[in-house]
């Protein structure tokens, strides 16, 4: 008997389900507003630089996560049942269809409060959500 692994072929499933992974990872689904906040702010990536979701997902000067040395990167590979993750996966599909408000105000830059890069000191943040602080 030979098993055939099948796959998703379907490349929106695909991306919705790596960025959800990463807003998860990102914010640890603290609440609906802090995963829509980081949604809002990959929307306006998309937008304002004209970068597709598929290289907004795969930068790891955007996402602390996707670096394998991060702390946050544990949180990527949640599993898909959990109800945390669920959410997160809802709110990256209303933002991929373009119907999540945006409630970071434009803002396509954040870190965490526990870490202060150096382009943050020269800026002052437009938001702040949870623990995470959004920049224009």
């Amino acid at each position: 008997m030979q098993l055939n692994l099948i796959t998703n072929t379907d490349d929106k499933k695909i991306i919705q389900y790596k960025i959800a992974r990463i807003v998860y990872a990102e914010t640890k689904a603290e609440s609906l507003q802090v995963v829509e906040a980081m949604a809002s702010l990959i929307f306006n990536i998309h937008i304002k630089y004209d970068k597709s979701f598929e290289d907004i997902a795969c930068d790891k000067n955007i996402f602390e996560c996707l670096d394998e040395n991060s702390e946050r990167h544990q949180y990527f590979n949640v599993n898909a049942d959990d109800k945390k993750f669920q959410m997160c996966l809802r709110v990256v599909q209303t933002m991929l269809h373009g119907n999540l408000r945006d409630c970071v105000f434009g803002a396509t830059k954040f870190h965490h409060v526990d870490v202060i890069p150096d382009w943050a000191m020269a800026r002052g943040y437009i938001t702040e959500c949870g623990d995470i602080l959004f920049y224009l």
